[in-house]
């Protein structure tokens, strides 16, 4: 199987990066990324692509491709109301149309986040956007489509561009995960159920946290 990974530097992005290297089932897996990875692996192919809003020259590798994780995101803290609708919204369409154009076959893996809203019509900018992406998504055709949204994402690696109230949070997540199952996942189950869902497939069209973890049975 042939997978394709946006937003490989971030934490869901990069474990599925990492647990698709160990999956036997997976054969290559292509990391579409903006700025340089430092990964290496011979299943591992990185292609630098500048402009996410043209596909134009990646036609042949989406093509290849099986399956597309898309994990490229952004904290809507970070950047103006437009740069977010820019990368959360109109990165991912793009991206989708030019796939489902080319690649009908494909099955293209959404990464939302809990509390998106399928109306529209919430007070967070983050839940609008998402919500209204994931509505677009169901429009464009896919056979196989599905919207993780995870609450609270932890993991145990190192990542620089973890924001700072994360990585104060992180050392207690273990005792939250068991406190609180439905509101918080470890990176690894995340990136282990995407990966199983792109493979495989589920029943649902939009997984929320506690769906998530039943992929795996945690």
């Amino acid at each position: 199987m042939n997978v394709l990974v946006t937003g490989a530097t971030g934490t869901a992005g990069s474990e599925v990066i990492r647990q698709a290297i160990l999956d036997s089932e997976i054969s290559e897996i292509t990391a579409l990324v903006r700025k340089p990875l430092h990964v290496q692996h011979p299943k591992l192919k990185v292609i630098q692509h500048e402009n996410f809003l043209d596909y134009s020259t990646l036609t042949e590798t989406f093509k290849r491709q099986d399956a597309c994780i898309w994990c490229l995101g952004i904290s809507q803290n970070r950047v103006s109301k437009e740069e977010y609708h820019t990368i959360t919204y109109d990165y991912a369409i793009k991206a989708a149309q030019a796939m489902q154009r080319t690649n009908p076959e494909i099955t293209f893996i959404f990464l939302s986040g809990g509390g998106a809203d399928s109306n529209e019509k919430s007070r967070f900018l983050f839940a609008r956007v998402k919500g209204k992406t994931e509505n677009k998504l169901n429009t464009l055709g896919f056979k196989r489509l599905h919207h993780f949204r995870p609450n609270y994402i932890y993991s145990t690696e190192v990542n620089r561009k973890r924001k700072l109230e994360e990585k104060l949070i992180d050392p207690f997540a273990p005792v939250l995960y068991r406190l609180f199952p439905n509101i918080i996942i470890g990176a690894e189950t995340l990136a282990l159920a995407m990966l199983e869902v792109a493979k495989h497939g589920a029943t649902k069209l939009i997984l929320e946290n506690k769906d998530i973890k039943k992929i795996l049975d945690f």
